[in-house]
């Protein structure tokens, strides 16, 4: 492209990186490339914010390589010199890939990836054998490494720390890891962050990681139009202006004949529909028919959605033959390494995908990107769209919206992001008829079944979750109308559908006659699995005898609830909650009686459970019994019944009196025995004591609150 200057005008570019950089085919650099290497080159931290596909990679592994070829002493093997985090395990792979001819240039210079989905004792083992200069990873294995490494790591010659994506690292709660990191790390280095979406959190990051450090923003700016850039359809590639010249859209007329500065490349064309949640599918189908001959990425708010989505299309008669892969981030790190090699050697067809291909990866040859669902983050939208029109290429991308999302469009245009509405599809099949299609899938296999009601689920919780909550309402989203379009057999019980509104249109969904417990599976093996499984909880039932738990029982009938109910999560907790504070009011009962001398010590550590009955007198233990007894009909009461002096026996000189007997008792029966006798131990010992049982109850509650979730 015009206006661009050559790599070898960048007179801090060595001879050995000019070489590397022309044996990959690049000649110019970018805006971005243009700016930054020189001052990261130098002495400068840099705070790096660019559009996707601007070259931001290139932008510092020329840096960091030329630093380290500089180094009047070379790197022993175990000495760091460059470290390099990113979000996603996909990205680091692709930074370290971009990254090793370079670091090949370089005699003795080597590199090491580190990220999660295998053993991090395999990591360690690898870099104690063969070492690692520069360090490519996510934030945990990072981190974990680093830790078990200990002083086999030198950290004392490093050099730079890049963080990639560093909006991204924050929002995905690596900060406590990139502090740990960080604080390894001498203070005398070069740090570079860099991000297609500044926030306030990475400026608050470069404040603290960076040493005076430069901003790099490189502005896109579009053109005011004349007139329609081409066809209005989005299924007709639409005309672009090439040889350095500025694309003109209409967004830009907006701005009244100024130029218009946006956070995406020229060449990408932006385009949304406006659709009902019926005519969604029919839309896509339509579009991935007549897009065969293209690479096309659709992304969905779930994982569970890129499930569901990979099953029904590739058995719909209209997309026979279509190429249809799924990637997401509940898919085993084998699976997603192979799922993206082998899309990104396909010469067309559809990857389904959530955001975790949506930052920093460089699929070649995506012409188009379709947002099937929006994303939580409104940042994501730039860095969905941003797999395509990459380095100068041209793109296309189209977003589906609800008619109660159209306020989206200008709330992304105030965000520098700019849209143009277009035609709705021609020839996609029948609403009516597709979801009569899927639905009659759902009947005759249980794994549709299953994933349309998961994929129900997970969407509606997580269109609760938009960051953009006055667009993306749960109280407007078509509840009932979506469970037709995924091909449900009943509405899923849940608090988001038991409490809809009428804007939910919950009548519009009409129950299957087919029961879904009968529903099976079409593979065999899964299918025997599954009867299986249904044998041994028959087994177990009948073995049980139909009886119910005894605390459960409890619960339900201190809930006021049928003994065989099962009590909602709610009720649950406020059941647990008053038997905390009953718990609680019958040992300080408990307290007051000992303080008063109505019962002895040991009777106290029996009634509250600090010490066993056993081997003492019936006296002790009866009453100590006595003494649960009563405490725990009080705790039943107000707390103020508990203060009110009511415990009953007397006064408080003759429970003393009594109380003393009782220990005396008690020192001589163990004399008798030949026990050594302890010395009383005071009241406020005995509470402390308590405090101390009470926060070991504590931590044991919030221990199993943590393994169950």
């Amino acid at each position: 492209m015009a206006g661009l200057r050559p790599f070898s005008e960048l007179k801090c570019i060595s001879k050995q990186t000019l070489e590397v950089i022309d044996s990959l085919g690049f000649k110019t650099a970018t805006p971005v490339q243009e700016a930054t290497i020189p001052l990261f080159c130098g002495n400068k931290d840099v705070a790096v914010d660019a559009s996707t596909g601007s070259g931001k990679t290139l932008a510092f592994v020329i840096p960091v390589i030329e630093k380290l070829r500089r180094l009047d002493e070379k790197l022993k093997p175990h000495q760091l010199g460059a470290v390099i985090v990113s979000p996603t395990r996909e990205l680091a792979k692709q930074i370290h890939a971009v990254a090793a001819p370079f670091v090949a240039s370089v005699p003795r210079l080597s590199s090491l990836l580190l990220v999660g989905g295998t053993d991090p004792a395999e990591d360690v083992a690898a870099f104690k054998a063969a070492g690692g200069n520069i360090l490519v990873g996510t934030p945990g294995r990072l981190h974990d490494v680093m830790k078990r490494l200990g002083t086999a790591l030198d950290t004392r010659k490093l050099e730079v720390l890049v963080l990639d994506e560093a909006d991204r690292l924050l929002d995905m709660g690596f900060r406590v890891q990139l502090d740990a990191i960080m604080a390894r790390l001498p203070k005398q280095r070069r740090t570079g962050l860099f991000s297609a979406t500044q926030t306030e959190a990475v400026e608050a990051l470069a404040r603290a990681g960076l040493r005076n450090p430069v901003k790099v923003a490189v502005a896109v700016t579009a053109a005011p139009a004349a007139a329609a850039a081409a066809d209005d359809s989005f299924g007709k590639k639409r005309k672009r202006q090439q040889d350095g010249e500025q694309q003109q859209g209409g967004a830009a007329a907006a701005a009244g004949g100024a130029a218009l500065e946006q956070k995406t490349p020229t060449s990408l064309s932006l385009e949304y529909i406006m659709v009902s949640v019926e005519q969604k599918l029919p839309q896509l189908v339509a579009f991935l028919d007549a897009h065969r001959d293209s690479k096309v990425i659709v992304y969905f708010l779930t994982c569970a959605c890129v499930e569901h989505h990979a099953l029904l299309l590739k058995r719909l008669p209209q997309l026979k033959g279509l190429q249809v892969q799924a990637l997401h981030g509940k898919l085993k790190q084998a699976a997603r390494e192979a799922t993206l090699s082998k899309y990104s050697g396909l010469p067309s067809g559809v990857l389904l995908c959530t955001d975790v291909a949506a930052r920093g990866l460089d699929i070649p040859d995506v012409s188009w990107i379709v947002q099937y669902d929006p994303p939580q983050d409104p940042a994501a939208f730039v860095h969905r769209v941003g797999r395509t029109a990459r380095m100068g290429r041209s793109g296309s991308a189209l977003a589906l919206l609800l008619p109660n999302e159209s306020s989206y469009v200008e709330f992304l245009r105030l965000r520098k992001v700019p849209l143009v509405e277009a035609q709705l599809m021609e020839g996609a099949p029948d609403a009516a008829e597709l979801s009569a299609l899927l639905r009659k899938e759902a009947e005759s296999d249980r794994e549709v079944m299953e994933k349309a009601t998961r994929a129900f689920v997970s969407f509606v919780r997580g269109y609760k979750e938009h960051h953009c909550k006055f667009v993306f309402r749960l109280q407007e989203l078509p509840l009932g109308p979506l469970a037709v379009s995924l091909g449900l057999l009943k509405l899923p019980r849940m608090p988001e559908v038991k409490k809809g509104s009428a804007a939910n249109a919950l009548d519009a969904f009409t129950p299957s006659a087919v029961d879904p417990d009968s529903v099976k599976f079409q593979d065999k093996q899964r299918e025997k699995q599954r009867q299986q499984m249904l044998k041994q909880k028959q087994q177990q039932a009948a073995a049980a005898g139909g009886k119910q738990p005894q605390k459960q029982k409890q619960q339900a009938a201190a809930a006021g609830a049928e003994p065989g109910a099962r009590l909602t999560a709610a009720k649950r907790r406020q059941l647990q909650a008053r038997d905390e504070l009953a718990e609680l009011q019958h040992d300080y009962s408990m307290l007051r009686k000992l303080k008063k001398g109505k019962i002895s010590e040991h009777a106290f550590d029996v009634a509250t459970g600090l010490s066993s009955d056993s081997g003492d007198d019936e006296d002790d233990v009866a009453a100590a019994a006595a003494a649960v007894k009563a405490g725990g009909r009080r705790a039943v009461a107000a707390a103020a019944a508990a203060d009110s002096g009511s415990e009953g026996g007397g006064s408080d000189d003759e429970g003393a009196e009594h109380g003393q007997q009782l220990q005396q008792q008690q020192a001589a029966k163990k004399q008798q025995k030949g026990e050594m006798v302890p010395p009383e131990r005071s009241v406020v010992h005995r509470q402390q004591q308590l405090r101390k049982r009470k926060k070991r109850r504590q931590q044991k509650r919030q221990a199993a609150g943590a393994g169950a979730s």
